[in-house]
């Protein structure tokens, strides 16, 4: 049975997802009907104007709603969850989504303590909370690395290995968490081998950053002989697959320091992507990183000398939560913002990393002298097989 037409003017506005737009613009129907196009920002920069606008967002909510007003501090703390959304100081999420539920659960947090107006606190109280509801997962593998079952190391110093940081996303939830990265290195011809790859667990762009370091290690140490080493290099414990490069620069350090012979301080993280040159490129999730490293090192006890290494271009996205911010204040934990590589090294080995006089030598007792006189030992071994099997 076909419904009799009625006479209908109205304007459609479809809101979406880019790939929800993309799944559907495949329908010709779709393309004619939807003509018109417009990009949204996820974001918009934090600047008085767009500031008040979030100010009337929240009240025109509370008019609505006819419920508590938010007082000042309640209006900063609300402003600080859209840039900590937005992942930037200097920007505020355009997520109104979320900024709406963070809005009624503070709303409720201060009925639930009978407060005239919403105040940071209620704030704070419904972010954690929100958080708290979709932390399983995290709070599983955390109990996992406390109880040793997943190994990190907070203390101590070892060749060769080093804690790398990554994140997991799950639904609306994202956090950080270490995971340990070893390297060993021996004679051979096998270059840098990843063995996420020769496993296929890795994805493209953590394979291109570990073909990276090839290109660190060439120009560094074998302008004038062979780079003939084979360097493993893998993340212990890690069974779900590898993709990004923002743990190259640890891997990096892990290399240099088996070659060296010169142990990582373990109380220290590191994220970062590096580039041939060695210069340290920024990364996504940093704050989640800081403080799934935070909430290891808390758990086991935090010393002072625990914190995480970041590039120095990311300190603009640090929006960290209360406990970590106060912990580095007390002196409790540290975060170091580096440019290149070798301001990392110093900061992992207490050694400096040398540069390279108009000899082409480096410093008597730089890391970067350890590495050059075992790559020379790698070369003098394999000139001696070569020699051995030609039975010269």
């Amino acid at each position: 049975m076909k419904p009799e037409a009625i006479p209908l003017n109205i304007k459609v506005i479809l809101i979406g997802s880019p790939l929800f737009y993309l799944v559907l613009s495949s329908d010709e129907d779709f393309r004619e009907l939807f003509k018109v196009k417009v990009d949204f920002d996820s974001e918009m920069p934090r600047n008085q104007e767009n500031i008040r606008k979030y100010v009337s967002f929240v009240s025109g909510i509370c008019e609505e709603k006819d419920v508590h007003c938010f007082d000042q501090t309640g209006l900063a703390g609300i402003i600080e969850y859209g840039s900590r959304l937005a992942g930037n100081q200097k920007k505020l999420s355009t997520r109104f989504g979320d900024v709406r539920e963070v809005i009624y659960e503070s709303i409720a947090r201060a009925k639930s303590d009978r407060s005239e107006t919403v105040r940071m606190v209620h704030v704070k109280k419904a972010v954690n909370d929100r958080n708290y509801r979709f932390n399983r997962l995290e709070e599983k593998i955390q109990e996992e690395i406390a109880d040793r079952r997943i190994i990190i190391d907070t203390t101590g110093i070892t060749v060769g290995q080093i804690n790398g940081l990554f994140i997991i996303q799950t639904g609306g939830y994202t956090f950080g968490l270490p995971s340990r990265i070893t390297a060993i290195t021996h004679v051979g011809h096998g270059g840098v081998v990843n063995i996420e790859r020769e496993t296929e667990m890795s994805g493209n762009i953590h394979s291109k950053g570990v073909l990276t370091l090839a290109g660190y290690l060439g120009g560094k140490f074998a302008q004038d002989k062979p780079l003939g080493l084979t360097a493993q290099i893998t993340f212990e414990q890690l069974y779900d697959g590898v993709e990004g490069d923002s743990a190259s620069s640890a891997e990096l350090y892990a290399i240099i320091s088996s070659l060296a012979g010169v142990g990582i301080r373990q109380c220290l993280a590191v994220t970062g992507s590096v580039d041939q040159r060695g210069e340290i490129q920024p990364i996504g999730g940093v704050n989640e990183k800081i403080e799934g490293f935070f909430d290891v090192c808390q758990t086991a006890g935090l010393t002072g000398d625990q914190g995480v290494i970041i590039p120095a271009s990311n300190t603009i996205n640090l929006m960290l939560k209360d406990e970590v911010i106060e912990a580095v204040a007390q002196g409790r934990f540290n975060i170091y913002a580096i440019n290149d590589i070798e301001e990392g090294l110093e900061i992992l080995t207490g050694i400096p990393a040398g540069k390279m006089d108009a000899d082409g030598n480096y410093p008597d007792g730089s890391i970067y002298d350890c590495v050059n006189k075992k790559l020379q030992g790698f070369n003098t071994a394999l000139e001696s097989v070569t020699r051995k099997n030609a039975g010269v």
